[in-house]
């Protein structure tokens, strides 16, 4: 006697018995960029900048000069457990600053919306769509202290930088959690009016070092 799971299967297999054999999906899509290491900054400084995010493109040992300059308004800000503490040698008052992560434990989420900014790094970035892809990595935390701050400063190293998607897919980690930030958060209402800062942060500062 059939069971009402064998019935079921039985007339599914009757159903997709005079299906159509499933078409091949040629892979010839683009995989890898054309453009030389400075053009493809170009495009991404074009795509953060008409995205109304800031944008500075400096040297390495300019960062610290550059995260203290944007922090210059911010009352507290949160600093992921791994990111480069020589990045704020810098800092006096160290009361502003809220570790996240490791010993420090992590930062509730009353805790994190008091604070005014957050700097992490990035994981990979795509040029071509100005997308900064984060993983988790210990120097950019987890995905909470990356959208609820207002302001976020990402630091992004131009050896991570790929000019389309599909490169960059090959670097990352498909396990990891991945968030992916084009521009400041912001959105339209009914009447299309763009409002800012609904599903993360305000305002978005990306320091590209070279």
């Amino acid at each position: 006697m059939m069971s009402t799971r064998d019935h079921i299967l039985a007339a599914v297999r009757t159903a997709l018995k005079d299906a159509p054999a499933v078409p091949e999906v040629p892979r010839d899509y683009r995989r890898d960029g054309d453009l030389a290491q400075g053009a493809v900054i170009e495009v991404l400084v074009d795509r953060l900048e008409d995205y109304k995010a800031g944008v500075t493109v400096v040297a390495e040992a300019q960062v610290p000069d550059t995260i203290q300059g944007l922090l210059a308004d911010a009352g507290t800000y949160v600093v992921p457990a791994g990111l480069n503490p020589a990045w704020f040698g810098w800092e006096t008052d160290l009361a502003r600053v809220k570790y996240d992560g490791g010993s420090h434990g992590t930062l509730s989420v009353t805790a994190l919306d008091a604070t005014d900014a957050v700097v992490t790094g990035s994981a990979v970035t795509v040029a071509e769509s100005g997308t900064i892809i984060l993983d988790g990595s210990p120097d950019q935390g987890r995905r909470a202290i990356s959208l609820i701050p207002d302001h976020h400063i990402c630091v992004v190293h131009s050896s991570d930088i790929a000019q389309i998607l599909p490169e960059a897919l090959r670097r990352l980690d498909g396990t990891r959690p991945l968030t992916m930030i084009s521009g400041p958060s912001a959105t339209s209402d009914i009447e299309l009016e763009r409002v800012e800062g609904v599903h993360g942060p305000r305002r978005l500062d990306v320091i590209i070092t070279t």
